[in-house]
C-alpha cells in the first residue's frame, strides 16, 4: 500500500535551488503543504509563488543552532520533514582546504542533526512522523578527490541508519535517498565527464517515489547505483587499486 502525501504537510530543507526546488514543485503538485526553508529568502518567495499548494517559507541557516531551533518552532506542526541541504567542493588531500573541509562537516552532517535535533524529539512524542534524508552515492565507501564530501555524506547516511534501527515500529518513519551526479551549480564546479548525470526534475522523481513507498533505501540511477554498492564487497587491495587516485588524476567525487 502506498504512501499518502496529498493533504500532508512537509518541512524541506534545502529548498531554494537544484533538488530542493525541484522537489518542491512535484511534492506541491502531489498536493502537499510546503514550509520552505534555506538561506536565501528571496528564492524561497519567488518558489512559493509558483506553487500550486499552501507553501510558507522560513528562513533558516542550518549552520546557527539558534536559527535552527526558531525554524522548527515556526514549521511545527508537520507530518514529515526532508533533508536537502548541503554544501560541494572538490579537492584531494594533497590540496586540502581547511574551510572548505569544515563547512561540508559541518553544513552536510552537523547540519541534519541541528534540524533532526528539534523535530525528531516531537516526532517520537507524537508516535507519528516522516523523516527523508538524502545521502549521495559518494558515501558509500571513501573515494579520491573527496574530503569532506564524501565523509560527512557517509556520516549523514550512517546517522539515518541509525535513526531506521531506533524508530523502526514507532511511528516514526525513516528513508535514505542517495542520488548520484546531479546536474546544479554544485556540479557545475566538477570538471571531467559525470556518468549518468540526472536533472533535478528527474532525481526529484526518484525521491517521490521512495517517498510513496515503505522501503527505507533508494539509490539511484539504480546501473550507476550498483557500482558504488558493490564497492563494499571487495576487499581493499581490489577497491583501491581501481578507485584509488593515480599521480595527476583529481577526479572528485560524486555529487548532487
Amino acid at each position: 500500500m502506498s504512501r499518502q502525501l496529498a493533504g500532508k504537510t512537509y518541512w524541506l530543507v534545502g529548498a531554494s535551488e537544484g533538488l530542493g526546488r525541484a522537489l518542491a514543485v512535484q511534492m506541491s503538485k502531489a498536493g502537499c503543504a510546503l514550509i520552505l526553508s534555506a538561506r536565501d529568502m528571496g528564492k524561497l518567495q519567488r518558489l512559493a509563488a509558483e506553487l500550486p499548494s499552501p507553501a510558507q517559507v522560513v528562513a533558516c541557516d542550518v549552520a546557527d543552532r539558534a536559527s535552527v531551533m526558531a525554524a522548527a518552532r515556526a514549521a511545527w506542526p508537520m507530518d514529515g520533514v526532508v533533508w536537502l541541504a548541503g554544501v560541494y567542493w572538490p579537492f584531494a588531500a594533497q590540496k586540502w582546504d581547511a574551510e572548505k573541509a569544515e563547512a561540508m562537516f559541518d553544513i552536510n552532517l552537523s547540519g541534519a542533526a541541528r534540524v533532526l535535533g528539534q523535530v525528531v524529539p516531537q516526532m517520537v512524542a507524537r508516535g507519528q512522523g516522516h523523516i527523508v534524508i538524502t545521502g549521495s552515492l559518494s558515501g558509500y565507501r571513501g573515494l579520491p578527490g573527496a574530503i569532506g564530501y564524501s565523509s560527512s555524506k557517509a556520516g549523514l547516511m550512517h546517522l539515518a541508519e541509525s535513526l531506521y534501527a531506533d524508530l523502526r515500529g514507532t511511528g516514526v518513519d525513516v528513508q535514505l535517498a542517495n542520488p548520484g551526479f546531479i546536474r546544479t551549480r554544485l556540479t557545475d564546479r566538477n570538471d571531467f565527464r559525470m556518468p549518468f548525470l540526472m536533472e533535478p526534475e528527474q532525481a526529484a522523481a526518484e525521491i517521490m517515489a521512495l517517498m510513496r513507498g515503505h522501503r527505507f533505501q533508494r539509490a539511484f540511477p539504480r546501473l550507476f547505483s550498483l557500482l558504488f554498492r558493490g564497492a563494499n564487497f571487495l576487499p581493499d587491495w581490489a577497491y583501491y587499486r581501481l578507485f584509488a587516485r593515480k599521480p595527476g588524476n583529481h577526479r572528485p567525487a560524486v555529487s548532487r
